[in-house]
């Protein structure tokens, strides 16, 4: 019975180390296959590393400046009578913005301009009178003096009158009212904000050692995100003769068009100076890029090592870059890439090094110094 007992335990334990060997076995085939299966080749678009010419261009973030802008306030005080505008309208020069109480200065106006006229006539019957000794020379001067007198009265009551007759003062847009019918205004007070909107000033500042690049007269290329996908065209037109002490910057104005008028006073842009000076760089598309805290990179294409598990194909490399200028839909390289060599343009984020590729360009997207977004 015993001995059953133990040949039965061996007989289980060699069953059992068979069983393991031949699992191990299977296994190790497996793991053997797994090596030697090379995954597909991911499709790719590429795009080569090619020589470019471009300007030179300094870049700074500005802010956009009215020409001509002013807070219309009220001369001398008096009552609004009248409101001629609409808040947000265009006005010319010249226009009537708000009429206040002149009553009194007209009524003072007859006063004086029949004062006036009495001693007009009193001059000239003086004057007759002069060459034939009537009056003397002192009287002459008193009525001439009389008349003088009252004729500065009126055009004192006329400038009165003028002031509580408030103007547009030049051309331009008008902000939001700030005065109400039958309100009495002080001197001082603000009525309205008036703009001139075209052209328009943009003011930014560049580093004082770029100063011997900049002059006046150079094209000026502005962006914002109120006007996405569009440049607009201006040029510098005055450059401050003084540098700032606390930021050795200096500060330029632009000048640019604004017939639309979709450029507004206050608004936050970036410029770039357009240099006449031109430069050899190496540009590949801004999307093939990989950003990175550490350093940025791309994935170069290259032909599969010959005793690699790609076959014949291609495979990517990571190759470590340092970026320069950016313009349009292409990124200039400082350092990393040789002229001719051939990057992954989109989908980089997906690949790893050494990961096998197939290059299939058919739905690869145009790229452009000058891109325009599509309508929607």
């Amino acid at each position: 019975m015993k001995k059953t007992i133990f040949f039965s335990l061996i007989g289980l334990v060699v069953l059992v180390i068979l069983l393991g060997g031949i699992k191990g076995l299977q296994i190790k085939s497996m793991i053997a296959q797994g090596e030697q299966m090379a995954p597909p080749p991911t499709p790719v678009t590429t795009a080569a590393v090619n020589s470019a010419r471009w300007s030179m261009a300094l870049t700074a973030v500005g802010s956009l400046e009215a020409v001509q802008g002013v807070t219309v306030t009220a001369e001398i005080s008096g009552k609004v009578t009248r409101i001629e505008f609409e808040a947000g309208r265009a006005v010319a020069r010249g226009d009537l913005l708000v009429q206040q109480d002149v009553s009194t200065e007209t009524a003072q106006m007859r006063s004086a301009q029949a004062s006036m006229e009495l001693a007009r006539l009193n001059l000239k019957r003086a004057r007759e009178l002069l060459p034939e000794n009537v009056i003397t020379r002192a009287n002459f001067d008193t009525v001439e003096a009389a008349f003088k007198q009252a004729a500065a009265q009126v055009d004192t009551i006329r400038a009165t009158i003028a002031k509580k007759t408030i103007r547009a003062p030049f051309a331009g847009r008008l902000g939001l009212r700030q005065v109400n019918l039958g309100q009495n205004l002080s001197e001082g007070d603000p009525i309205v904000v008036l703009q001139s909107m075209d052209p328009i000033f943009v003011n930014f500042q560049l580093p004082q050692q770029e100063l011997a690049l900049i002059k006046r007269g150079l094209t000026v290329n502005v962006t914002t995100d109120a006007l996405p996908g569009e440049t607009v065209a201006g040029r510098i037109t005055a450059i401050n003769p003084v540098v700032d002490r606390a930021t050795r910057n200096i500060r330029v104005q632009a000048t640019m068009v604004n017939p639309e008028e979709h450029l507004r006073p206050g608004m936050f842009v970036r410029v770039a100076v357009a240099l006449p000076t031109i430069r050899e760089v190496l540009a590949i598309p801004a999307t093939a890029v990989l950003y990175a805290p550490y350093s940025d990179s791309v994935f170069v294409v290259e032909p599969a090592p010959a005793d690699g598990k790609a076959g014949k194909g291609s495979v990517v490399r990571q190759q470590f870059i340092r970026l320069g200028e950016k313009r349009g839909d292409f990124i200039a390289i400082a350092s990393g890439l040789k002229a001719g060599e051939v990057v992954v343009s989109t989908g980089a984020f997906k690949l790893r090094n050494g990961q096998p590729v197939v290059v299939d360009n058919s739905l690869a997207p145009d790229f452009t110094l000058t891109p325009k977004p599509e309508e929607g």
